[in-house]
């Protein structure tokens, strides 16, 4: 039988028996489809707080990210995404022709399930980088993880609230992954760099998504790279079942396998679910799992009251405003921006935009600004209240929050404190649909006083947006 390669056994997070709640493997079905709530005999209690919802200053920047998380449960063996020419192929409809150069992101996310024994074979994903071009091309990468569900990072039961200041707490890969590249981490399985030859192809990764043998099972595995190349680049995500020797033995694939894969077979299956198209308003929507290149890894913000403002005034003593974080066509908060970045290449069967935003960095300055005559107490939340697409005069909040889990994922906050000493925190926050959430900095304010604060995190895969970012003015 195939043995995964496990990462260092330092590196695998451990809880108290009392406290490991395994969550299995599962699709985020919050991404694909949109529809009304289902009604309850028991409604969850609401809370409407009045605040005002803002657009979120910045934009995207234009760095391509290779995003192959369609299908997500994949079944069958094939393309997951291709950016290479389709010439030569023998589905040229599986390549999207679009090379990289420079600054690109890979970031992916597939699942393997068995029902029955039988469909317990070890499936491999596979990703292969292509040098077109008569010069070698060095390939770096800069940080960057990847991570299976299990063992290296499950899907534990976790607190709201909890510092993370090594990069020990997670829950799921997804968690993982943008925890170590926010912190620059590089993964020690990776090189920090590789030179291919011109004509010549080289797995940038060859690794299992393994089930186990007890059915039915499943697993996942989430990748996040940060890359540069010094010349233009072609990449593809692969799935393949485990070979075997003739004596059934499961082998990682070689080189010449991944290419059979890449030059003789289609799309990867089964299909998810087709995208609904935009601007259509039916009954529900379904936004698509996302396969193709997406543009934008980073959006940088400095938070002022406006353009020609440098600095960001707080609320009145008991008031509070809000930045949307992570916006969709369909939750603006009536804000009417949409975050999600756009696609510059993707299969027809799959998502309009990269919705989500998943692995993109949110580095957000907000220069805080009492102009009030007296000292006044400021906090900064994140939040998760219930999605909304138009301006509705606060934003609606569930008390309890309901048991889903929309955001599991690290914060990193710099500010300095009321001893003008400059404080670093990791924090790891697990926020459910309509948790109101809770303050990652307090900071109390002197009339005229200014006091600087950054955020900044990686968007988590199998989070469920949007969020907001709030900053409250407390009685």
């Amino acid at each position: 039988m195939f043995l995964p390669i496990l990462p260092p056994a330092q590196a695998i997070q451990t809880f108290p028996a009392r406290q490991l709640i395994i969550q299995p493997e599962t699709p985020t079905p919050e991404n694909e489809i949109d529809a009304p709530p289902a009604p309850t005999s028991s409604p969850p209690n609401t809370v409407m707080q009045p605040q005002q919802v803002r657009a979120l200053p910045g934009q995207l920047d234009r760095v391509p990210v290779f995003n192959s998380n369609s299908p997500e449960v994949v079944q069958t063996e094939g393309v997951l995404l291709s950016t290479f020419p389709p010439q030569g192929k023998q589905v040229p409809s599986a390549h999207l022709n679009f090379p990289f150069n420079g600054r690109f992101d890979i970031f992916a996310h597939h699942i393997a399930r068995a029902r029955t024994r039988e469909q317990t074979r070890t499936l491999f994903q596979g990703i292969i980088v292509h040098n077109p071009n008569s010069e070698p091309v060095t390939l770096n990468i800069l940080q960057g993880a990847t991570y299976l569900t299990r063992p290296d990072a499950l899907f534990v039961d976790l607190p709201s609230y909890l510092e993370n200041r090594f990069g020990t707490v997670f829950a799921g890969p997804g968690s993982r992954i943008a925890s170590d590249v926010l912190r620059g981490h590089r993964q020690g399985i990776l090189p920090a760099s590789t030179i291919i030859q011109p004509g010549e192809s080289r797995m940038l990764m060859n690794l299992p998504i393994p089930v186990g043998n007890v059915t039915p099972s499943s697993n996942g595995r989430s990748t996040l790279f940060r890359m540069s190349s010094s010349n233009s680049v072609y990449v593809a995500s692969l799935a393949m079942f485990a070979p075997k020797t003739k004596d059934g033995i499961e082998q990682y694939p070689t080189l010449e396998q991944w290419q059979n894969i890449l030059n003789t077979q289609g799309l990867a299956g089964p299909r998810d679910l087709a995208p609904t198209p935009i601007g259509s308003n039916p009954p529900q929507v379904i936004y698509g799992r996302v396969a193709g290149v997406a543009e934008g890894s980073q959006w940088e913000a400095k938070i002022t009251d406006s353009p020609r403002t440098n600095y960001l005034s707080i609320p009145r003593r008991g008031e509070a405003f809000s930045y949307a974080l992570s916006t969709t066509h369909t939750g603006t908060f009536g804000t009417g921006q949409i975050q999600s970045a756009k696609m510059l290449a993707r299969y027809p069967d799959t998502a309009y935009y990269a919705h989500g935003n998943y692995g993109i960095q949110y580095n957000l300055t907000l220069p805080l600004y009492n102009k009030l005559r007296q000292p006044q107490s400021v906090s900064i939340l994140m939040q998760t209240p219930v999605k909304a697409n138009t301006e509705a005069g606060g934003l609606m909040f569930f008390e309890p929050p309901e048991n889903r889990v929309f955001f599991r994922g690290t914060v990193r906050v710099m500010f300095n404190d009321d001893r003008d000493k400059t404080i670093t925190r990791y924090i790891h926050i697990v926020q459910r649909r309509g948790q109101q959430g809770e303050p990652l900095v307090n900071v109390n304010m002197k009339p005229g006083e200014r006091r600087l604060v950054q955020i900044d995190f990686l968007y988590p895969p199998d989070a469920t947006p949007p969020q907001v970012l709030t900053v409250r003015s407390n009685n």
